[in-house]
């Protein structure tokens, strides 16, 4: 029986050996000659910390703390190449999972990708005898100019030919899943995501978000956007295009969102409220996501109801006809607001307004800048002294700050109303042939849709 003690004790000695050794087996004499030839192939410099081999729990090999570039663009925390033994004595490699930990992406390193790709891909004179049946990426982050993506996980199975069979994407909070499956040429995407705020541009957050669609290495056809937010929800369709810039098609039905909180989530002020219906066709082409919105076009009717308009009280610069420098602050409640957006590189043109609430009714056209300041027209129709009467207003001032202040020939018209019927009747009297003789010889051309 001693010889079975003895052959006890020498497995265990081996196994604490197999336990302890992968500790003790470096490979960093390989580094240099490592660096350099990924340093050839890549066409950027290339570091690393550590290289080791353990053979416990399964034989794999461990890469640790790997820089692309001079300005730390492109960092991976470690990477872990678990082979399958057997196909090591064979010609073709097989490697079981690629597991990529700690990989950090600034926006310089994203734009750098398809270069090295395609430097790698020239230096390769022949193709490697290897196949990676799975890769996966723990703990990423993408840190652009003035936003983060991230941190996310990610899956990739291959078939025998490399080709992935599905990809999976995950925020480590849970809110966003994407997966991605190849037909054919293109590939099926489906992604879902619950409490969600969109990484770049506005701080927009989706109680609930569905995204179906087809990509292709150089575009995507999303044919079903689905959205609920702000009370509201959002269905539609769009088209991304990134081969030659950054390039956004696509429609929308929106119905019942609150705009307050989509204003300031958007960074704009909050001078409306209400609940917006509207249809919006829209498309943007810019050499970059931060520079979408810039030159963002848009086409809209759209209807507001219930809200206010805060900032200015349009009933009070009507019948406020002797202040010269217009009417400022207050706010107008209504019961409706339509009429027509026009969007075209942050200039918001809006036409054929209507508000109603009340008494009082008013229509006109307003320009807003892209530096947010206003120009245009509003005909107010008030009561003043028991008589409904229709007030032209100019419209000037800021978005922050709107200014309302009736024309030149409403001004004269009731000074002289008063003067000779006096205040009261005459005041209104004349502020209404005023505006009519300003409107019959003055009337500024609307402008054409």
């Amino acid at each position: 029986m001693k010889w079975i003690k003895r052959i006890g004790l020498g497995v265990t000695a081996l196994l604490a050996i197999l336990l302890v050794l992968p500790y003790f087996i470096s490979l960093n004499d390989y580094i240099p000659r490592i660096e350099k030839e990924a340093s050839v192939k890549l066409g950027e410099p290339v570091t690393v910390k550590s290289l080791k081999v353990a053979l416990l729990p399964v034989p794999r090999l461990t890469v640790d703390d790997i820089a692309v570039g001079t300005t730390g663009d492109i960092q991976i925390g470690k990477v872990t190449v678990t082979p399958e033994l057997m196909s090591l004595l064979t010609s073709v490699k097989v490697i079981r999972a690629i597991e990529i930990r700690g990989v950090v992406l600034t926006q310089r390193g994203i734009q750098r990708i398809p270069a090295l790709a395609k430097t790698g891909t020239k230096a390769q004179k022949q193709p490697t005898p290897v196949r990676v049946e799975r890769i996966r990426l723990d703990d990423a982050l993408i840190r652009l100019d003035k936003a983060s993506v991230g941190p996310f996980d990610a899956e990739a199975i291959l078939n025998a030919a490399g080709e992935p069979v599905s990809v999976s994407i995950a925020t480590q909070d849970g809110k966003l899943k994407l997966s991605v499956k190849p037909e054919n040429s293109k590939y099926v995407i489906d992604a879902i995501a619950q409490g969600w705020q969109l990484p770049l541009g506005a701080a927009i957050v989706f109680d609930e978000l569905t995204v179906k669609g087809v990509a292709t290495l150089n575009d995507a056809s999303l044919s079903e956007v689905r959205a609920k937010l702000y009370g509201g929800s959002v269905a539609g369709a769009a088209t991304v295009a990134w081969s030659k810039g950054l390039q956004l098609k696509g429609k929308a039905t929106i119905t019942q969102i609150e705009l307050r909180p989509l204003l300031l989530a958007l960074g704009r002020p909050a001078t409306l409220s209400g609940r917006i219906h509207a249809s919006p066709v829209f498309s943007a082409h810019a050499t970059g996501a931060e520079q979408l919105a810039g030159a963002l076009r848009l086409d809209t009717p759209f209807e507001v109801k219930s809200g206010v308009l805060h900032g200015v009280d349009i009933s009070k610069a009507a019948t406020s006809l002797f202040i010269k420098e217009g009417a400022k602050g207050g706010e107008t409640r209504f019961e409706q607001l339509s009429g027509h957006l026009a969007l075209d590189r942050g200039t918001r043109r809006f036409t054929r307004l209507k508000i109603s609430s009340g008494s009082l009714a008013a229509d006109g056209n307003v320009t807003v800048s892209p530096r947010d300041e206003l120009s245009g027209r509003i005909n107010a129709n008030v009561k003043v002294a028991g008589t409904s009467t229709g007030v032209p207003l100019n419209v000037a001032g800021t978005v922050q700050s709107p200014l309302l202040y009736p024309t030149g020939g409403t001004v004269t018209g009731a000074a002289v109303g008063t003067a000779i019927l006096g205040p009261g009747l005459g005041t209104t009297t004349g502020a209404k042939v005023g505006g009519w003789v300003e409107g019959l010889f003055g009337k500024k051309e609307e402008p054409k849709q």
